[in-house]
């Protein structure tokens, strides 16, 4: 199981919360979803499922959201290539400061709907790590952006139900 995106998913210990789970840990500080695209060939080949969460540093650095969405699609669809069979699993973005709220609520629904079309699952994460004003509450950040450990905490229980779920099965057995 492959856990692909920026420094969000780069400081999970992924393997510590879910023992007994192969896991491998493909996310990079800094990235974006271009980014992402780029190193597909080296991060998903041959991964029992993947959960992708890809889009904050594009938001930050005033990308579209429909460049944003044009990447992670052209992902998706890269993953379905690379690890065929492999479920995907598109995360939303995180809640940030208040300033990102808009348009991370937007990139949001883009991927709700890329989701739908693509035939993946979309995993939203805002209602587990929202203040209720659309910022990460105080005691799941530093910095309003990288969680602390009670924020991958909720995080992880979040995912817990996707990773066990996926992490036993092969594409062989889904399609029996």
């Amino acid at each position: 199981m492959v856990f692909l995106g920026d420094s969000i998913t780069e400081a999970g210990q992924w393997d510590e919360w879910f023992p007994g789970v192969d896991v491998a840990n493909r996310g990079i500080g800094g990235d974006t979803s271009q980014d992402v695209l780029d190193r597909l060939d080296s991060a998903v080949v041959g991964a029992k499922a993947v959960l992708l969460l890809v889009g904050t540093n594009d938001l930050w650095l005033k990308i579209s959201v429909a460049d944003i969405v044009h990447n992670v699609a052209e992902t998706v669809a890269g993953i379905s290539v690379r690890a065929p069979g492999a479920p995907i699993l598109l995360q939303s973005v995180m809640p940030r400061a208040a300033k990102y709220r808009l348009r991370g609520v937007e990139l949001n629904e883009a991927y709700r709907q890329l989701a739908d079309q693509a035939g993946v699952t979309y995993i939203d994460l805002w209602p587990a790590l929202s203040d209720g004003q659309g910022q990460l509450p105080a005691e799941y950040t530093l910095d309003r952006l990288h969680l602390t450990g009670r924020g991958y905490q909720a995080w992880v229980d979040l995912l817990r139900p996707y990773v066990e779920q996926f992490a036993g099965e092969t594409p062989a057995s889904r399609s029996r």
